[in-house]
C-alpha cells in the first residue's frame, strides 16, 4: 500500500553566493514517521531546515504539503502550515512561566483580558500529553530530590522556565509546537544536552507523537540514537541527498561510509604518554557546586573528568578559568601556587578553557574568522593605536593552515562555518602561544563523525607536542578511551582517580551511577 507523503521536496536547490548549500534535493517525510536526516557538517542539513522554516527561500524547486505545492517564504507561511522547528539553543523565555511560553503571542483573552485560567488548564493538559507518566517513573527508578522538585515544579505551569531541567525545557518546547496544530515537528541534536533518562523520557514522548500521525524529522550525530529511534534515515552529503533506507537495514559502520564516503575506524587513538612534570595541580578545591576536589595533571597528558550530567565537570573547569569564584583550596602551574579569581589570571598563567556551548561562550558569532582567531592576540599585532596588518594575517593564516579550518576566505563570518569548523576556530585561536593547560570541554558536541575525527588529531598533536589537556566530555566512551588517567566526579565529589586502562566502560557507568560504591 502507497502511504502518501505529507511533506515532499522536490529538486530545492540553495546557493549562498558561489556556494551551493543544497543541490536538487528531494526530501520525503511521511506523517506518522520518525525521519532522521544525517550528514557531516556542513552537508546541508540546517540549510534544509531552515528552507522548511521559511528563514531560507530556495532558488529552485517545490516543497508540497499533503500533495498540495505550498510556498514558504517567511516564517509565518512555516507556522501556519504546521511545520515547527525546535532547535538546539530553545528559544524560551527564561523569565516567564511554562505556560506563557507555550502560548507566548496567543494568550487566551476576552475584552481584551487575558484568560489566565483558561491558559493554565490547556498548557498543564498539554503537559500532561508529553510524557509525565514516564518521566516520573524514570525518576524513581533513579531517586533524586532535585529531580522529584522539577518534576513538581512542571506539574506547576505558571512555574519560571529558567527553574527547569533542559529535557523539561524540551518538554514545554514541544508542547508549544503542539499548541500551534503542528503536522510537521523538526528537532535538531535534542538529546545534546540530557542526560540517558531524559532522553529516554524525550524518545518516548517522540514515539507517541508519531503514533498520533505526526510526521518528525529528527537530526543528531549519535548514530545509535538513529538506529533505535528512526522508521527511515535520509543522508545529505555536500549539499545533495545520497539516499533514503529504512533505519532497520542499516548500521553504524554503514551510515559513517554513506556520510562521509568512507570508512572511519569505529576506536579512538590515545596520544602517546611520555610522562612529563605536574603542569596543574589542584588541591582540596571548594566552589559553588565543587567539594574537595584534587588531582594533578602531567605535560603531555590527557586527563578525563568523567561524570553524568549534573556532576559538576564544567563547574570546576570554570572553577579552573575564573569565571566562578574558588572559596577554598589552592591550584599551582609548574609547581608554584597560583591565585585565579578572574580569566585573566587563569590566562597568565597559561590555563586555556575552550568551553561546552562555543556560540554563546566561546566565539564572537557576528564577527569573522580572522576577527575570532586575532582577539585574543589584540596586544601584538596593535601597537599604540596602530594596527599592523601583516603580522595579523601571519596569526590568522598560521592557524587556519594548521588546523585545517575551512573557510572561503578568512573574512567570512564564523556563524556562516559548519560545527566542526567552529570548533576548530575556538581552539585554534589559543594556540599562537601554545598554553600550558588546555581544558576541552564538549569538545566534539554538535559535530559530525568526519570532523570528530579531526578534532581527535588535533588533540593527539597538541598532547604529542607536551601540553597538559583536561578532557570533559558526556560521550563516557571518550572520555575513557582519549584519556591516560581519568577522575570520576559524582554530585560535585572526586570518586576516584584511575589508570584508564585500569577501568572498563560497564565499571565507570556503574560507579557513577551509584550502582557500585567504593
Amino acid at each position: 500500500m502507497t502511504i502518501e507523503p505529507l511533506l515532499m521536496l522536490r529538486g530545492v536547490t540553495k546557493r549562498f553566493g558561489g556556494t551551493t548549500a543544497l543541490d536538487r534535493v528531494d526530501f520525503e517525510l511521511r506523517r506518522g514517521e520518525i525521519h532522521a536526516l544525517l550528514g557531516e557538517n556542513g552537508a546541508g542539513k540546517s540549510t534544509l531546515i531552515k528552507v522548511l522554516g521559511g528563514i531560507h527561500v530556495p532558488e529552485h524547486g517545490t516543497i508540497e504539503i499533503e500533495g498540495r505545492p505550498t510556498p514558504i517564504r517567511t516564517v509565518a507561511d512555516a507556522d501556519r502550515h504546521g511545520i515547527r522547528i525546535i532547535h538546539q539553543e530553545l528559544s524560551l523565555a527564561g523569565n516567564l512561566s511554562i505556560a506563557e511560553n507555550i502560548f507566548l503571542g496567543r494568550e487566551p483573552s476576552r475584552f481584551g483580558w487575558l484568560r489566565r485560567g483558561q491558559m493554565d488548564r490547556d498548557a498543564a493538559a498539554l503537559i500532561a500529553s508529553l510524557g509525565l507518566v514516564e518521566l516520573e517513573a524514570a525518576d524513581r527508578a533513579r531517586p533524586d530530590r532535585k529531580r522529584q522538585r522539577l518534576l513538581g515544579r512542571l506539574q506547576g505551569v505558571r512555574t519560571p522556565v529558567s527553574a527547569l531541567s533542559m529535557a523539561h525545557q524540551q518538554l514545554v518546547e514541544i508542547a508549544r509546537a503542539l499548541s500551534t496544530q503542528a503536522k510537521i515537528l523538526v528537532l535538531d541534536e535534542p538529546t545534546s544536552a540530557l542526560s540517558e533518562a531524559e532522553t529516554e523520557v524525550l524518545f518516548a514522548t517522540l514515539r507517541r507523537l508519531r503514533d498520533q500521525g505526526v510526521g518528525i524529522i529528527y537530526i543528531s550525530h549519535r548514530l545509535e540514537e538513529i538506529l533505535r529511534l528512526a522508521d527511515r534515515i535520509t543522508v545529505l552529503r555536500d549539499g545533495r541527498a545520497i539516499g533514503t533506507q529504512d533505519a532497520a537495514k542499516v548500521n553504524q559502520r554503514d551510515l559513517v561510509r554513506w556520510m562521509v564516503g568512507r570508512d572511519i575506524a569505529d576506536h579512538f587513538h590515545r596520544p602517546a604518554f611520555r610522562g612529563g612534570p605536574i603542569a596543574l595541580e589542584v588541591r582540596d578545591l571548594w566552589g559553588p557546586r565543587t567539594f574537595g576536589v584534587g588531582f594533578a595533571v602531567r605535560y603531555g597528558e590527557v586527563f578525563g573528568l568523567a561524570g553524568l550530567v549534573g556532576a559538576g565537570r564544567t563547574e570546576l573547569a570554570r572553577l579552573l578559568f575564573g569565571i566562578d569564584p574558588i572559596q577554598r583550596g589552592q591550584v599551582f602551574v609548574d609547581g608554584r601556587p597560583v591565585r585565579i579569581a578572574h580569566p585573566r589570571d587563569a590566562l597568565n598563567a597559561g590555563i586555556v578553557l575552550v568551553p561546552e556551548d562555543r556560540k554563546r561562550e566561546g566565539l564572537v558569532m557576528i564577527q569573522s574568522v580572522a576577527f575570532n582567531l586575532a582577539l585574543p592576540w589584540v596586544h601584538e599585532w596593535i601597537t599604540g593605536c596602530v594596527p599592523r596588518g601583516r603580522r595579523r594575517r601571519a596569526i590568522v593564516d598560521r592557524a587556519i593552515r594548521e588546523f585545517g579550518i575551512r573557510v572561503a576566505n578568512p573574512e567570512q563570518c564564523v556563524a556562516e562555518l559548519s560545527g566542526g569548523n567552529q570548533q576548530k576556530t575556538l581552539v585554534a585561536r589559543w594556540t599562537e602561544h601554545r598554553p600550558k593547560v588546555l581544558i576541552l570541554d564538549e569538545p566534539t558536541r554538535g559535530v559530525d563523525v568526519g570532523a570528530r575525527e579531526e578534532m581527535f588529531a588535533i588533540l593527539n598533536e597538541l598532547v604529542e607536542s607536551g601540553m597538559a589537556v583536561v578532557l570533559i566530555s558526556s560521550d563516557l566512551a571518550e572520555v575513557l578511551h582519549l584519556s591516560h588517567r581519568v577522575a570520576l566526579l559524582r554530585d560535585g565529589r572526586l570518586l576516584r582517580t584511575v589508570a584508564a586502562e585500569e577501568i572498563s566502560l560497564e565499571t565507570m557507568v556503574a560507579e557513577l551511577t551509584g550502582a557500585i560504591a567504593r
